[in-house]
């Protein structure tokens, strides 16, 4: 345990405007897609609020330890964390996947916490690319 708090400690030690940055960003994000799925009838969150609890207290944080990694190694660490947030939120429905939905008729339901883990891994180094040219821009430096 020493020695992953010795390794993630200074990952997670950084600039205050970089994680605000990170949580505008993700929280929007997250908003968006909670919307979209609800819109389409996908899946949404139980509460609006799991916006929250997901996409900044979880997301974040991971979004900096993934930082700086290769596209491939934060893609694939990106994929265990969200095949566990996909797994609890479905297991504990505090998420809710809609009947007969996109996915399902494409994969079959079987798959469908997979497919979302699949997709939503990509946030980890589709975000960390985005939010570091995001505040590069407004903020002068990665």
């Amino acid at each position: 345990m020493n020695e992953f708090l010795d390794w993630a400690l200074p990952k997670l030690k950084v600039d205050t405007k970089l994680v605000l940055t990170y949580c505008i960003i993700y929280f929007s994000w997250g908003l968006l897609m909670n919307w979209f799925g609800a819109e389409v009838q996908i899946a949404k969150f139980t509460y609006w609020w799991q916006v929250i609890t997901c996409y900044i207290l979880y997301m974040v944080p991971i979004s900096l330890l993934l930082r700086g990694l290769p596209f491939h190694a934060q893609y694939a660490y990106g994929l265990v964390a969200m095949g566990l947030l996909e797994f609890g939120g479905y297991a504990l429905e505090t998420s809710y996947a809609y009947p007969n939905n996109l996915l399902d008729q494409f994969f079959n339901e079987r798959n469908f916490s997979l497919g979302m883990a699949l997709f939503f891994a990509l946030y980890f180094p589709i975000g960390n690319w985005g939010v570091g040219k995001i505040h590069q821009s407004v903020f002068g430096k990665a």
